[in-house]
């Protein structure tokens, strides 16, 4: 079984795909996997988006750096393989573009902050819809440590849901990964472009630059530039003594900026992994899921991450992600 087990992930697959005809499981070009390709056509994207705005951004060549420095790592794991074609250096440069999505998320504050922010759109479109600022209330009206404890475990595993969910479907069903795991990056890198095009901070960033009072007398005011220089945000609510209160506050402070709340990336790729563990029949795994998955659509309004109309949209989003990338095409496992 050991002699098995090493023969199917670290030996040389037996049947290779030629280089000219797609990747090594059927869906790329040239031996790049589809994942990777998303990644290629996002960096061209922002690079030309860069280069436009130039004079606009602070320090773009450090961007455009940047960039090279992903791709890089891309190609040199794609030359490995070609050295060594094995199942296991497919899972590394998937992981690899895992890595990566945590340096292209706070890229986009980087870039999107030459355009000033939207949040008082939101705010106003917050206030007609639900009468309030959930989140300004939501923390207030459950405050128990249990509630909030539970709110940051959902927001924590939001991970779970895309890093966890790469490792499954190695396992349970190779033959999708690569289908997958292109729904799932190209999931993220459209959410990213919206996040470029229309930056909206969130709750936590335009509460504390307005100040609660104009907030809770329903005056939502056009900061402009206001978050071009500056990233303080709000205190998260909720018990801080708390394991997953201070777990997510630890990433927070590692690579949260004022960027991405419209949608809710959190709320569509969830739902989105959650529609793709569906359709595949993953029953037990979709149970796994389902707890979090509640938890983690509240939580984002809870710590004040979101306006509600972010995570609303994020469902939406999700949904929609799977059906345009092709969800329905996979099987069950």
């Amino acid at each position: 079984m050991k002699q098995d087990y090493i023969a199917e992930h670290f030996l040389p697959m037996r049947k290779k795909v030629k280089m000219s005809k797609g990747g090594p499981m059927g869906m790329g070009f040239f031996g790049f996997i589809a994942p990777e390709l998303a990644q290629f056509v996002y960096a061209a994207f922002t690079m030309l988006l860069i280069l436009f705005t130039w004079t606009n951004i602070e320090n773009p060549s450090a961007l455009m750096w940047q960039r090279l420095s992903f791709l890089s790592g891309t190609l040199a794991l794609w030359v490995v393989y070609q050295l060594w074609p094995c199942r296991f250096m497919l899972l590394c440069r998937l992981v690899y573009l895992l890595m990566m999505l945590g340096s292209w998320y706070p890229d986009t504050y980087y870039i999107n902050r030459q355009f000033g922010s939207f949040d008082h759109v939101f705010a106003t479109w917050e206030q007609s819809l639900f009468g309030c600022q959930p989140a300004a209330l939501f923390s207030q009206r459950f405050d128990s440590a249990l509630v909030s404890e539970l709110m940051y475990m959902g927001y924590v595993s939001y991970y779970l849901f895309f890093v966890v969910t790469v490792f499954v479907v190695y396992f349970r069903d190779f033959k999708q990964l690569e289908r997958v795991s292109f729904i799932i990056f190209t999931g993220f890198f459209l959410c990213y472009v919206i996040y470029l095009l229309l930056p909206v901070t969130g709750p936590q960033y335009y509460f504390l630059a307005v100040g609660m009072d104009k907030i809770l007398a329903d005056n939502f005011p056009d900061i402009g530039h206001y978050f071009a220089d500056t990233t303080d945000c709000l205190t998260a609510p909720g018990w801080s003594k708390g394991l997953f209160y201070n777990i997510c506050h630890f990433m927070h402070q590692s690579g949260e900026r004022p960027t991405a709340a419209f949608p809710s990336s959190h709320v569509a790729i969830a739902t989105l992994v959650m529609t793709l563990v569906l359709r595949m029949r993953m029953w037990k795994y979709l149970l796994v899921l389902a707890v979090p998955y509640l938890f983690l659509c509240m939580s984002t309004v809870y710590i004040q991450a979101h306006y509600a109309i972010d995570a609303i949209a994020g469902f939406f989003v999700g949904i929609a992600l799977f059906f345009l990338l092709g969800g329905m095409k996979l099987k069950q496992i």
